[in-house]
């Protein structure tokens, strides 16, 4: 079972993401910000880190960035998952190094096609039934 960082500070958008991941067969850790998400990557090594961006002490564009940027540090994929729907939106997501973008507003299976397309090879995965 792989593990998968959900970084997002709404209670229940952390709810609905955990019950599709948990269903596919993901391990689902949780990160309040992009501070504690940072920390959390590097204590245990997520194949996935599913990231929203409007977020307190550090949004996810930064986060995205550290994490892709710096040539030492572990390199999960990274999902941005947000509201923020606008064509600059997904533009300023994949300059910052994102592997995918989607909006909140997809369905639950356009969000486990995205994830399986991100670790074919590390994890696998149940398809969500």
């Amino acid at each position: 079972m792989g593990i998968a960082l959900v970084v997002e500070d709404d209670r229940t958008q952390q709810i609905i993401i955990w019950k599709i991941l948990q269903r596919i067969g993901l391990e689902v850790i949780f990160a309040g910000d992009g501070v504690e998400a940072l920390q959390l990557v590097e204590s245990h090594h997520p194949e996935l880190v599913i990231l929203d961006i409007v977020m307190p002490r550090m949004n996810g564009y930064e986060v995205c960035r550290r994490l892709k940027s710096d040539d030492k540090a572990y390199k999960p994929a990274v999902l941005m998952f947000s509201n923020k729907t606008e064509d600059c939106d997904f533009y300023w997501g994949s300059k910052q190094g994102a592997d995918a973008y989607l909006s909140k507003l997809c369905r639950p299976q356009e969000l486990v096609e995205a994830i399986m397309e991100l670790l074919p090879q590390k994890t696998k995965l149940a398809p969500l039934s």
